[in-house]
Order: C-alpha cells, then sequence, then structure tokens
C-alpha cells in the first residue's frame, strides 16, 4: 500500500503551519518532519506542537526525517533523536549511514557502523520506532551493494532502508535495484531529476509508473513523499502532487 506525502525540508523557509495548510491544499496524506529546521533534535516541545498540528489537519506523521550521521561531526546525540520521535509519535526515523563513500571506507569503519546502528536499532525497538537508512550518496548506501551489505550485516526486524532515484543511473538500474531493496523497503522520496536540474514530476511520470510497477500491492504501508520540487516553488509541488496522486491511485487500482 502507498500513501502520498510530502518531506518537510522541500520547503525549509516555510513553518510547520504553512507546510501543513500546503499538504492540505495538495490532498496528500502525511509528512515527515526534517529534524534540521521545523522539529529540531531534541526539542521535544517543538515536536509534541508539530505532532499535533499535523494531526488536527487530519494527516499523518510518516517518518522523522533525522540527521543522525554516525562518524560524522556536528552528528546530533542519537538519544536526543530518538525522545524527539517519540514526542512526534512517528514510528520511523529516517538515519544515514554515515558519511563517507562505501568505496572511501576501511573495515574499521563499515564495523562501527553497524555497531552504532544495532546499539540505536535496539533502543529504538523498545518504543516500538524503525530506523530506515537514506539511500543516498557519500554513504554506506550509496550503492544497492553496498546497501544490501549493511542492511545484512545488522540483520535486525526494525531497520529498513528508503529508496529514491539514484543520479545519473539509468531506468533499468533504478527498478534492478528496487527490486532487490524491496524486502527490506520503507518509504520513498519522489522526485525527477535530469542530472543534478530538478524536473517537474510530470516529466518522469512514465519512469515512475515503471519503478512503482516493482513494488508488490500488499498492506505494509510505504510513503511515497515529494521531495526536490523544481525551484523550491509551492506552486510547481501543487502539480507534482496531482501527478503523485495519479500515480498511486494507478499503483492502488492494480
Amino acid at each position: 500500500m502507498l500513501k502520498t506525502g510530502l518531506v518537510s525540508v522541500t520547503f525549509r523557509k516555510l513553518t510547520p503551519l504553512e507546510i501543513v495548510t500546503l499538504v492540505n491544499k495538495a490532498g496528500l496524506k502525511a509528512i515527515e518532519w526534517g529534524g534540521d529546521i521545523h522539529v529540531p533534535h531534541g526539542n521535544t516541545k517543538k515536536a509534541e506542537e508539530v505532532y499535533k498540528l499535523t494531526m488536527e489537519a487530519g494527516l499523518e506523521v510518516a517518518s522523522y526525517g533525522s540527521y543522525y550521521k554516525p562518524l560524522s561531526e556536528g552528528t546530533p546525540e542519537f538519544e536526543a533523536v530518538l525522545d524527539t520521535a517519540c514526542a512526534l509519535q512517528t514510528k520511523t526515523i529516517r538515519i544515514w549511514a554515515g558519511g563517507k563513500r562505501s568505496r572511501d571506507v576501511d573495515e574499521r569503519y563499515w564495523d562501527s557502523i553497524i555497531e552504532d546502528t544495532v546499539i540505536n536499532a535496539k533502543k529504538a525497538e523498545k518504543v516500538g520506532i524503525s530506523l530506515a537508512f537514506e539511500y543516498h550518496d557519500h554513504t554506506l548506501t550509496d550503492t544497492i551493494e553496498s546497501a544490501l551489505r549493511l542492511i545484512n550485516a545488522i540483520n535486525l526486524p526494525n531497520v529498513f532502508l528508503y529508496w529514491q532515484p539514484a543520479v545519473n543511473v539509468s531506468v533499468t538500474k533504478r527498478c534492478e535495484d528496487l527490486q532487490q531493496v524491496y524486502p527490506y523497503l520503507s518509504n520513498l522520496h519522489v522526485f525527477e531529476w535530469e542530472g543534478w536540474t530538478r524536473l517537474p514530476l510530470e516529466q518522469g511520470i512514465d519512469n515512475w509508473r515503471t519503478y512503482l510497477s516493482k513494488i508488490p500491492n500488499s498492506e505494509k504501508v510505504h510513503y511515497a513523499m515529494l521531495e526536490f520540487v523544481q525551484n523550491d516553488s509551492p506552486e510547481q509541488f501543487l502539480q507534482d502532487a496531482e501527478i503523485l496522486k495519479l500515480l498511486v491511485n494507478e499503483y492502488q487500482a492494480k
């Protein structure tokens, strides 16, 4: 099952109220609240306020988009991230698999990321929360091979992977990767790029039809959330939201 949503850091300059209003106007279902601006790590009071705001608008909290990045300078304390996620009443915390490319690190780095994740995942499990790695360049999930190596080494039932289209990779390769990620899939970040240039989602509608065809339609909920809107434009977001709803409706009907 897919549900539509927005990644709040798409609009860092907007307030939580403005974001909730925009998501409601777009007719989407959920928000991934970001930990850098809208719901800062450790600010549980703000998290409680944003949760209430989200619920009163009839929306869901898809996840807490934290910037917990082990072995990286400036990363927040995991306990602060977890406390904030609890106050936000989400079941998923998005984290990063370090801050270095998988091909550039040694076994000691791998072991440290794995150990750190195991410790934190067990803490999260006690309060019913899962961890999900950003599928992202310059981390240990920057290739399908490294992502699968990491998730299999951790081997815990509450650790998952996000998925998003890798940059400068063919649609065929992205689909192959998504099929391999699926057993560990949490949520999807939805956008259309040509190289590093942001495009309207409509220009990638056939690509996204192809991607979504690789995800079995089951009872498991995956949030498909818009990110990287062209020109950071609310107007473009509203257009992209119409395309996303169309894609999800087609998917649910199959």
